[in-house]
């Protein structure tokens, strides 16, 4: 049976002591109201990882980065590591999202590179794909994705996918307060496994976690969450809440 996860992007938010009130928080309202066999996985800003990291180890949650350096070390002001990550005790990396492909021009060729480097160091790459509006509108939405799978994932082999999270982002649909309907997500979902069987199997294609990823809130996680092949969500503005974050988390 396929994890199930609920992953929080808190973007670039927060101060120390803000991010410090946030994590408590999530973790006093999991002692009383602890989804069942539902990951929780918080990704803060890097210089909170090693906080975030111990908090949530200490509290039954996990903790993951944002973004990482295609490159294993050297003269890269700047940037952080796999190996970086890996060592403040952080388990996941999100790897395109789609505000790294935006604003830092960040294309499937890099992603690739850096999806590899996270898998080097053992971390859990949560892979973002998706469609802008225009694409969507142009009945371009399969396409995209699928080439964006292909790209940046097809050339790893059976076991290193099997260590892999996809999250689709309807780029469209972020931000907008807009949301993808329960139908347009599970299509797309019940597409990318579709994409995922025709390269690694059935089985792996099974196995393999797909995240929603666009404006996901308290309000329709349960709707999303219901559909077969939606496994959970990447959750931005509603993970800085905590009590938003630990609601969407136990709308299985």
């Amino acid at each position: 049976m396929r994890k199930k996860i609920v992953a929080g992007n808190w973007k670039m938010n927060k101060t120390f002591n803000e991010a410090e009130d946030l994590l408590f928080d999530i973790a006093d309202l999991l002692k009383n109201n602890r989804p069942a066999d539902v990951e929780i996985l918080v990704c803060p800003p890097a210089i909170y990882l090693e906080l975030s990291a111990d908090i949530a180890h200490e509290n039954g949650f996990s903790c993951g980065a944002q973004n990482l350096s295609q490159h294993e070390a050297g003269a890269f002001t700047g940037e952080i590591s796999a190996a970086m990550i890996a060592s403040t005790g952080a388990k996941y990396v999100i790897v395109g999202h789609s505000e790294r492909r935006t604003y830092f021009g960040e294309d499937d060729v890099l992603l690739a590179a850096k999806v590899s480097q996270a898998l080097k160091h053992e971390l859990v790459p949560v892979y973002c794909c998706g469609e802008v509006l225009a694409e969507r509108e142009a009945e371009k939405h399969f396409t995209v994705v699928g080439e964006q799978i292909q790209k940046a994932l097809f050339h790893l082999t059976a076991e290193e996918f099997s260590r892999v999270v996809i999250a689709y982002e309807p780029v469209w649909a972020i931000g907008t307060g807009r949301t993808a309907s329960p139908a347009q997500a599970q299509e797309m979902h019940a597409f990318i496994r579709k994409v995922l069987a025709d390269k690694f199997g059935q089985a792996a294609a099974e196995e393999t976690t797909i995240l929603y990823g666009g404006s996901c809130n308290a309000a329709n996680a349960a709707e999303l969450f219901a559909n077969p092949d939606v496994d959970g969500g990447l959750i931005g503005g509603a993970s800085l809440k905590a009590e938003d974050f630990v609601k969407i988390a136990s709308s299985f």
